[in-house]
């Protein structure tokens, strides 16, 4: 059975900035978001188009969008939007297309996204890092026949050619040195600055049939290992976030939220966007995250709330310290992912944060969120019944759920690890508990699992694996295929990677299983980039080792990454890593080899391997 690496309590007991509210006083917070988020149904004609006018009417004058030097109010940032939705309809768009947008961090996003919504249509967020067969594999899955394509973009369009029938239109980029890639003469071309474009409110004829559970967008899982999945996002899931997290976190039209996180992700469309909108806040959007200007942006515009994912705050604590590090006007983080070494030296340096680290997925239908500021903690379940996730026990080893005598899942014990699964509640007109699911059925299919703790039941399966405690505080621990097993323990990846994450000097570091010819289960072994200017200090990361993680835990190999493969939630890619395994034949990077007799990791070599392996 999967068990933590470092267990509970250890963790746990380093977090003593309580008292912590009661469980009834956590629940009422949690109530005050479920009676925003049953508010909205399946049959409303209250969509986004709606949200949009509604807020545009309410917030007129304030700022919406900041980007640089351009500033847009709430009325021109509808009117540049409906600039779209009139010159889309002139090409044919209509309620029920699916259009395609491939466009980089600037208010273009908006404006394209949110005008293809006034018309009805069904937008699907691209990727704008991939190209080639990925590509055309997130344009055949979604069925777009429209592609709008921003300037940056076009080179990633080069080599792939537009599926018969289907219009691609190039969207200018006023910041970019004009390029003429292949892609560029087979497309339109769309600028929603120019004159003579109609800037009023379309008819609401033009999107009839619309209505909350209408697929508003389609945004890609973001993964380190295979083809991304396009999940189904309705109308109603988009407003339900906002109004959720905007009494969640109280937000007002004068909070500014940073928006750095690519917005074909959900953490920046679905959460900051949404709840910005739903409030009458602002957005400061930057093209791209820069941990250098990150506290120049905040005082610059004086931002209240950040959204956050990965490695992001630890990114910030690498930069030297300052002395005007707590004059800032940052109030609010949200997001996912902050492990409590990183949580704890992030308040410590930058000053007291409320901080909600949720747990969650794009296409999740259940969710947690600490509303408590407990370190470490992405959530709290006071009561059981009140809620649709359950915590089922699964045996790592054999990659397989614990079913009890009956041939039902187990439910977790505090302080068992299992996997997070959300009953799924298919009721008329009521979004809570929906499971939407993605482009594909037979992936829709996949990620259910049924007759789990009754005949006839469904639950989504999250594929992670979560703990909770004694005041039902929950842990992230892993993702299933990432724990893996060594020497008869379980180990986290995730948790041996939180562990060491505040090493000095240390950029960024993924931690993976690897096989071992003749030995079962698989080594433990760490992807580490080192800050530049900073080396890797073998001795000193050994002892690390020894404080934070068993012994059965710490990585049996080191890779010293020169440059960092990210993903877009900046997160080595762990299959890449996984299939070159420690194999210096074809591996540039140095590696090392634990050497328990030396106390220290020492360079690779057949020899150093069989000693450390006892063979």
């Amino acid at each position: 059975m999967s068990s933590s690496v470092t267990g509970s309590a250890p963790r746990d007991a380093r977090d003593a900035r309580g008292p912590w509210p009661t469980r009834e006083e956590t629940q009422a917070k949690l109530n005050r978001r479920n009676a925003a988020a049953a508010r909205h149904r399946a049959s409303q004609t209250y969509c986004t188009a709606e949200r949009i006018e509604e807020s545009a009417e309410r917030h007129a004058g304030r700022a919406c969008l900041i980007y640089g030097e351009e500033r847009y109010t709430y009325a021109q940032a509808n009117a540049l939007i409906n600039r779209v939705a009139h010159a889309l309809h002139e090409e044919g768009v209509k309620r029920g297309d699916v259009v395609a947008l491939a466009v980089e961090n600037r208010p273009e996003f908006f404006f394209l996204w949110l005008g293809l919504s006034k018309l009805g249509a069904t937008v699907a967020f691209l990727n704008t890092n991939v190209s080639g067969a990925p590509l055309a594999h997130a344009l055949e899955s979604t069925g777009a026949r429209h592609v709008l394509i921003g300037e940056e973009c076009l080179a990633s369009f080069a080599s792939i050619e537009p599926v018969a029938g289907s219009v691609w239109w190039v969207v200018p980029d006023p910041g970019m040195v004009a390029v003429a890639p292949a892609a560029d003469v087979r497309a339109k071309r769309l600028d929603v600055h120019a004159p003579g474009l109609a800037e009023h409110n379309p008819p609401a004829s033009w999107r009839e049939g619309t209505v909350g559970e209408t697929p508003a967008v389609y945004i890609f899982t973001s993964g380190t290992t295979g083809l991304p999945k396009a999940a189904v996002l309705s109308h109603a899931r988009w407003l339900i976030t906002g109004d959720v997290m905007q009494v969640t976190m109280d937000v007002t039209p004068d909070d500014v939220f940073y928006c750095f996180l690519p917005l074909y992700h959900g953490a920046a469309s679905l959460s900051a966007g949404a709840t910005a909108w739903a409030a009458g806040a602002s957005i400061v959007l930057r093209r791209k995250f820069s941990k250098r200007e990150f506290w120049q942006d905040v005082r610059r515009h004086r931002v209240t709330i950040c959204q956050y994912v990965g490695e992001i705050c630890r990114y910030l604590l690498t930069e030297p310290p300052r002395e005007n590090d707590r004059d800032h006007t940052l109030r609010t983080l949200v997001g996912a992912g902050l492990s409590l070494e990183v949580w704890d030296a992030f308040v410590k340096r930058y000053g007291e944060l409320d901080i909600y680290e949720g747990w969650g997925s794009t296409e999740a239908n259940t969710n947690t969120i600490n509303l408590d500021n407990r370190i470490g903690s992405c959530g709290r379940v006071p009561f059981w019944e009140m809620t649709n996730l359950r915590v089922a026990r699964y045996d790592v080893e054999n990659d397989a759920h614990v079913r009890g005598p009956d041939g039902f899942l187990v439910q977790c014990a505090p302080g068992e690890v299992g996997e997070a699964i959300g009953m799924i509640i298919d009721m008329p007109d009521v979004m809570g508990g929906r499971f939407e699911g993605y482009t594909s059925r037979e992936a829709t299919e996949r990620k259910i699992l049924r007759n789990v703790f009754a005949q006839g039941d469904s639950w989504w399966s999250s594929g992670d694996l979560l703990r909770f405690d004694e005041e039902g505080y929950c842990y992230f621990v892993d993702r299933i295929g990432d724990t893996y097993r060594w020497k008869s323990e379980n180990v986290s990846t995730m948790e041996v990677a939180d562990s060491l994450g505040d090493y000095p000097g240390l950029e960024t570091i993924a931690v993976y299983g690897v096989q071992v010819p003749g030995f079962e289960g698989r080594a433990g072994m760490a992807a580490i980039v080192m800050q530049p200017g900073r080396a890797f200090d073998a001795e000193a990361f050994y002892r690390l080792t020894c404080e934070r993680v068993p012994r059965y835990a710490a990585p049996l190999f080191i890779r010293i990454a020169s440059v960092p493969d990210l993903t877009t939630t900046f997160k080595l890619r762990k299959v890449d890593l996984q299939r070159e395994g420690y194999d210096a034949g074809q591996i540039a990077d140095p590696l090392y080899v634990r050497d328990e007799k030396a106390a220290r990791y020492v360079p690779l070599t057949p020899e150093a391997v069989a000693r450390a392996l006892g063979t």
